[in-house]
This record gives structure tokens, sequence and C-alpha cells, in this order.
């Protein structure tokens, strides 16, 4: 991939870099490095490494861009946009800004008028849903949550009733506590799989029920991971209460088609349809 920047005006790349297996680099992530005249690398050892695995040199200066200085060090990167230069940012794995340093530095490029692109590469929460075997019509990305069991289980229970599937990272030291947690707020037998060094050597994938996970990861887990949990069920609609509810909403004041509304938010059931039932009811 080629991607022109406007003469005289700079051009942030995003670049998706492989999860593990080399072979993920893609032709259009080797052009972007190459024509980079800045790359900002969340660890330039690891990058130097990359680059000796890909046999490939790079013409345009590196810098440290990671956790700990992408606050101080964005305002330099966004001068030498705003000077017309191409920055490529490059993280330890996967595509920046998704739970990486990126995001401090797209949002500034925004605000500056400075366009911004991506070269598509591996990603550790695709990846995962793929390989999960649960739904994946319908999913959101939690990332790294609270550290503490207590603030943990906070989070869960926010998201207990999330209906879409869901997927977390979380460190192997913390996995057992991690799954234990899930398990407590969100059900033990929620359906879920945990992914671990996806795309290397040891690549594995466990699925079954939170509490069952929860125990298998006791005797320790190790490298990258990503857990993915399904989605809470859907709930079981009564339509004659919801009708009642309707009418009940209506006899106390409001209108029927703003109780139908109401009801229809809180069951998921159609607003018209819900409607005409209780106007139907009324006049039977």
């Amino acid at each position: 991939m080629h991607v022109a920047a406007t003469p005289g005006e700079g051009l942030l790349v995003l670049a998706g870099a492989p999860i593990g297996d080399i072979d993920s680099v893609s032709p259009a992530f080797r052009t972007a490095l190459s024509q980079a005249d800045v790359i900002a690398a969340e660890d330039t050892r690891r990058f130097v490494d990359l680059l000796r695995r890909m046999g490939l040199e790079v013409a345009g200066r590196v810098v440290s861009y990671f956790e700990g200085n992408e606050a101080s060090r964005t305002p330099a990167l966004l001068q030498d946009l705003q000077d017309g230069r191409r920055v490529v940012v490059v993280t330890d794995a996967g595509m920046p800004s998704v739970s990486d340093p990126g995001y401090r530095l797209v949002h500034a490029a925004v605000e500056a008028g400075i366009r911004v692109t991506a070269v598509p590469g591996p990603s550790a929460v695709l990846t995962a849903l793929a390989v999960s075997g649960l739904p994946v019509d319908r999913f959101c990305f939690e990332g790294f949550l609270p550290r503490k069991s207590g603030e943990r289980r906070r989070r869960f229970a926010e998201v207990a009733d999330e209906r879409r599937t869901m997927v977390f990272f979380e460190a192997p030291h913390r996995l057992a506590d991690f799954l234990t947690d899930a398990a407590a707020v969100l059900g033990a037998d929620r359906p879920a799989a945990v992914c671990r060094e996806l795309t290397k050597t040891y690549e594995e994938v466990v699925r079954g029920p939170l509490g069952d996970l929860a125990a298998w990861a006791v005797e320790g887990a190790r490298g990258e991971i990503t857990v993915v949990v399904q989605g809470a069920a859907a709930p079981v609609v009564d339509e004659a209460a919801a009708v009642d509810r309707v009418r009940t909403l209506h006899q106390g004041g409001m209108r029927l088609k703003d109780a139908a509304k109401q009801v229809a938010t809180e069951t998921g059931l159609g607003g018209n349809d819900l409607y005409r039932a209780a106007l139907e009811t009324d006049r039977g």
C-alpha cells in the first residue's frame, strides 16, 4: 500500500505489527516503514529486533513512544507532522492506539487537521474472536480491567447484562484471579475462551464455562492472554406483562405512545406492537 501525502503536508500512519508470527508482516507494513521520516516505536529495542527478523533497514528517525512518555512526546511528533513529515507509529504488537500508545497523537493530529491513515495488520482482539467459537456478530472490547479484585468485580457487574460478546486483555499472572472474579459475577456457567500466544509457536485456545476455566488457570498460564466471554442471554419477556405495564403507565398519566416506547426500551419488544396491543386491550 502506498499512501501519498499532499506535498508539504504531514501524514500520520498507524502500522499494525505482528502479534507473533513474523510471516504476518504485509508488504504494506514494509512500505510504510521504508517511507517513514519518523518512526515512533513503543519499544525501540523490540522494533530493531523486528526489523532484523524482517530483513529491513529504514532511513527514518526512530524514537521511543510508550505509555510513560506518550504525553510528553506527542507535541514533538505533532510538530514533525506539521512540518510536513510522515510519521509512522508502531507498537510491540497489534494495532497502535488499541490498548496501546497512539491515541493521543491521533487525537492531536485530527484536531490539527492532519491526515491520519492506517496499515491494517494483525489484531489479538479479532483473532481471539475468530477462534473463540463464540458469537461474533456483535462484540465489544473491554481491554484490561482493574488489578484489584473489588474494582474488577465492580467492572464485571457493569457489563453483567451486556448482550454482546466481550473481549478482555489480561496478564498471565492475574488470569486465575480474573477468571474467578468473572465466574463469581457473570456466572460460572457463562461460556468463554482463553486465547494465549496467538499466532506464536505455543498458541493455545482453551474453551469452556468460566468456572472450569478459572480452575484450569490456577496451574498458571504463560504468554500474552486474550479472554473472550459470551454475552448475557436475552431475557425472556412476558408480552402480556409488558402490555399491562404500558397500560399502567398510561393510566398513571403518560401518553400511550410514550408508555409503549418506554416499555419497548425496557424489554426489547416493538414499540408499535405494544401500542397496538394496549389500544386493543383498552377497546376490548
